[in-house]
């Protein structure tokens, strides 16, 4: 009965080390993806900035060619 225990004890360290190996990867995976995502969000923040930015100056500039002209008034 003992010689049962001590090979299910010497068996299950290495178990347990592969096993808590793999949730400490997955741990570090899943806190890399969201660093990534945060990343990419921020990219996203930055570009739909950019795009109104850009198209108020378009806007801007169709009121400015809109306007009638006064050049001479002679």
């Amino acid at each position: 009965m003992t010689g049962m225990v001590t090979i299910i004890m010497v068996f299950s360290i290495p178990i347990i080390a592969i096993v808590t190996s793999h949730l400490q990867k997955q741990t570090k995976l899943k806190g890399k993806m969201l660093l990534d995502e945060i990343e990419l969000e921020k990219l996203k923040n930055q570009n739909f900035l950019i795009e109104t930015e850009k198209m108020r100056l378009e806007i801007e500039k169709m009121k400015l060619n809109d306007l009638p002209r006064h050049d001479k008034i002679v």
